[in-house]
């Protein structure tokens, strides 16, 4: 068989656990018999990042952002119980939070649709994607302990001087948080959901909270409104979609009475949490796409779940299981894909919706793994362990 040819390398980050089991076996099943795979290597697995004093994650980025196409396996991000399983030196950073503020932007995530798994809300009918801002927040907060008495301040120095806000004056222990964003960062968020907005034909919301946070979430409202007035307006006029914003309680309560079908953007936290939510009410997180999009026009592509630690203990004792790979399958989809388009590589594209469309025929024939079959109403279902289910998806990709 002729392997269809590569000519830029993808940026592929190994990751962690059950996901990097999965990893490899999408390869030597899925991918390299059909593509002369080229790949520009990173070791994002916690061992590797604690060798290199998380150095190796920020080479990734830099690499996603010079080669434009990146994908990446779920990691573990590190806290007290994993520094003391792994024997860290620290608690490293969430790769992810590293690589999205390397490469600023914007997360695209929407559910994967097949039939028999219906939605847990009776009126959704369509997709919701969620737009996710990947950069700032909690995610590049600054938090520490108040260990009694005192006053929390916040100073901004400029060369004209220094402007200080009182925090909270305590009477005894607690705790504070500082967040912040860009106005360049909130820019360039706003502009990749209007132009994600137009290429999908899709009414676009925005949801946040400034009846409470005025200035914060107030500058992401004006932001939004203010570039969608002066460059989009009419685009999405023509288009026939629609723009709106809508603080983020009520925007819950008008998705979940929805029939789907529209982007819903948020900010990070928010996007973090209700991406979660839509995924597992559309059936389960494996079954999520999930692509960072940057203002430079970089990509990087990945599941939307963790690394299925659970699942990887009973690996390691020698038991088979049952773990849902199409996310995975997915994010490698969608970066070949995507660097098939780069390149002018029909061919690449081809192959890309070839396994896609193979891997939903797959489920839709009745073999899956147990977390569909929990949530499914085909009738016979055949229940398969991790490996009986890519298997089964090459099958299915060798007679279409």
């Amino acid at each position: 068989m002729v392997k269809i040819p590569m000519t830029t390398p993808i940026v592929e980050m190994d990751g962690d656990e059950m996901t990097r089991i999965i990893w490899k076996m999408i390869k030597d099943e899925l991918l390299l018999p059909y593509v002369d795979l080229k790949t520009e290597y990173y070791d994002l697995g916690l061992p590797h990042r604690d060798e290199t004093d998380d150095a190796v994650t920020h080479e990734a980025a830099a690499a996603n952002r010079r080669l434009g196409v990146g994908v990446k396996c779920a990691t573990i991000t590190a806290n007290a119980q994993r520094v003391e399983e792994y024997h860290l030196k620290r608690m490293y950073p969430s790769p992810n939070a590293t690589i999205r503020a390397a490469l600023d932007g914007t997360v695209f995530r929407a559910p994967i649709i097949v039939k028999g798994i219906e939605p847990l809300v009776p009126s959704w009918k369509a997709p919701i994607t969620v737009a996710r801002h990947a950069y700032g927040d909690i995610y590049k907060g600054v938090e520490f302990r108040v260990p009694g008495p005192g006053k929390v301040t916040m100073t901004m120095e400029t060369a004209d001087g220094a402007t200080t806000s009182l925090v909270h004056e305590y009477q005894g222990p607690g705790i504070a948080l500082a967040t912040h964003n860009t106005v360049a960062s909130i820019q360039s968020f706003a502009r990749s959901c209007f132009e994600y907005a137009l290429s999908t034909h899709q009414d676009l919301w925005f949801a946040a909270k400034d009846t409470i946070l005025k200035v914060y979430d107030g500058e992401f409202k004006e932001i939004f409104q203010s570039i969608f007035d002066a460059d989009y307006k009419d685009r999405f006029a023509a288009a026939g979609i629609g723009y709106e914003y809508t603080l983020i309680d009520d925007a819950i309560a008008r998705v979940m009475r929805s029939q789907g079908g529209f982007i819903w953007a948020c900010k990070n936290y928010d996007g973090d949490v209700m991406s979660d939510m839509i995924a597992t009410a559309f059936g389960s997180l494996a079954m999520m796409t999930s692509v960072l999009v940057s203002p430079e026009g970089n990509y990087e592509f990945e599941a939307a779940h963790g690394t299925v630690t659970r699942h990887y203990y009973r690996h390691f004792r020698g038991e088979a299981t049952s773990t849902n790979a199409v996310a995975t399958i997915f994010a490698w989809t969608g970066a070949l894909h995507k660097r098939g388009e780069l390149d002018g590589n029909q061919a690449l594209c081809d192959f890309a919706k070839k396994l896609e469309r193979a891997t939903i025929a797959t489920i839709e024939s009745g073999r899956m793994t147990g977390d569909l079959a929990a949530s499914s109403t085909l009738p016979g279902k055949t229940v398969l362990n991790t490996q009986e289910f890519i298997k089964a998806i090459k099958e299915t990709l060798e007679t279409m």
